[in-house]
């Protein structure tokens, strides 16, 4: 009877330390991606920012937020370079 009494309590135990592993692991990955997110809205907000420098029209702030949204932020910073690509030749 002790014997089995004492196995029941350490599969309990083992079963509380599993549980508690899983929200630690859980919690750190919760943290890793707030931390990934909070870049991403970063450079989001920096990107915004450069559009507006960047474009001297309506139209173009327009084409450069059209852009990343449905093409993402690499082809949006291609259109904005090419923008000031061209800027520079306007000059």
């Amino acid at each position: 009877m002790r014997l089995s009494v004492d196995n029941d309590f350490q599969r309990r135990e083992s079963s509380s330390t599993k549980a508690l592993r899983q929200i630690q692991q859980l919690k750190s990955k919760v943290a890793e991606l707030e931390q990934q997110h909070l870049c991403y809205v970063r450079s989001q907000q920096n990107l915004i920012s450069a559009i507006a420098e960047i474009c001297v029209s309506s139209v173009q702030e327009i084409e450069a937020l059209r852009i990343l949204i449905y093409k993402g932020e690499a082809e949006c910073r291609r259109y904005l370079r090419s923008l000031l690509i061209n800027q520079r030749k306007a000059s």
